[in-house]
């Protein structure tokens, strides 16, 4: 790794932590960066130390301003875990270039939901998807999450703002809880495959870091209305490049 692989390891990373933070789709920006240095594969692995990291930064300063729905999101953390560890497994096995495409139709009528009904995003409700669905949905998420990982912040949010009542900044920290609770498993499972490279990892990790930490500030003091618009243009973005690679 040179001096310059470094530098754009840590702008990426700190770019990402801020997206994933108060979107999703932070992965689009690091996986491209580490491929260049040791190959897809190994790229899916190692992005989840920084994963991991990030999100213990960021639920730090959400669990400060008293904003963890935990009461909602414990319940939650079961089916997601589960499905991201069989997910995780698949990854290792065969490739998700099929997932991403049905990905990038998901998070453009995300984007279309927030701008044409804002109400169910920015405002909390007290509608939740009832079981067994809600726990088979967030499987589901648990999969992608640990199979690709990239954009699963989308998925979580459609799951805990439209399908658990939660705000945006109440589902955003929802959301850090529920990778932080599945990333040490795909990482194992990443690791024993061999398809990790911890010098790596970590470099991102402090940029990732960073950024994850600015952007939970930032989802604190602006709030919800603040966030959608972030959430639109991450997902726009997300989606067209989930298209054209």
């Amino acid at each position: 790794m040179t001096i310059l692989q470094a530098v754009f390891l840590l702008g990426g990373g700190l770019a990402a932590g801020f997206i994933n933070v108060l979107a999703g789709g932070g992965s689009a920006i690091t996986i491209p960066i580490m491929t260049e240095i040791v190959g897809v594969n190994v790229a899916n692995g190692t992005n989840r130390i920084a994963i991991l990291l990030a999100n213990a930064s960021a639920l730090t300063t959400f669990q400060q301003g008293g904003a963890v729905p935990w009461d909602r999101v414990k319940r939650l953390i079961a089916p997601t875990v589960t499905g991201a560890a069989f997910g995780a497994w698949v990854a290792t096995q065969i490739s998700a270039d099929v997932m991403k495409n049905i990905f990038a139709v998901v998070l453009v009528l995300v984007a279309a939901s927030v701008m044409l009904r804002p109400s169910r995003w920015v405002e909390g409700h007290e509608h939740e998807l009832s079981e067994p669905w809600r726990s088979l949905a967030f499987f589901g998420i648990g999969f992608y999450g640990g199979s690709v990982q990239a954009g699963v912040g989308f998925l979580l949010l459609i799951g805990l703002v439209l399908g658990s009542g939660m705000d945006l900044v109440r589902g955003n920290a929802a959301k850090v809880v529920l990778i932080l609770a599945y990333t040490p498993v795909a990482l194992l499972l990443f690791a024993t495959a061999a398809q990790v490279d911890v010098r790596v990892g970590l470099v991102l990790s402090i940029g990732q870091m960073t950024g994850a930490w600015i952007g939970a500030r930032f989802a604190m003091l602006k709030g919800a209305a603040w966030i959608r618009w972030i959430l639109v243009v991450a997902a726009i973005v997300a989606a067209v490049r989930f298209l054209l690679t």
